[in-house]
């Protein structure tokens, strides 16, 4: 990986769930590996805050879903209200 991904936020543990971390150490989302379509495939179940916000084919999808989501927390201000003052 060239680049910071997500994927880098997970702790493995115990096997088979995967919790995403920020810098301080602290869960924000969990992902568990599952196999589905009798046991034929297998699924990674995302769940932030406790409830399941989809489902990944891989586990570097499911790191990304649950990283969009933790980002989607912070709010965005939108852009900068610029006050130029009356043209008057």
């Amino acid at each position: 990986m060239d680049t910071w991904h997500p994927i880098m936020a997970a702790v493995e543990g115990p096997t088979g769930t995967w919790r995403m971390v920020d810098p301080q150490g602290r869960e924000y989302g969990r992902i568990e590996i599952r196999r589905v379509m009798n046991g034929e495939q297998v699924a990674y179940r995302v769940t932030v805050r406790g409830e399941v916000i989809g489902w990944a084919h891989n586990l570097r999808l499911a790191c990304h879903k649950v990283h969009a989501a933790y980002l989607a927390t912070m709010g965005n201000p939108g852009p900068p209200a610029a006050d130029w003052g009356s043209r008057s």
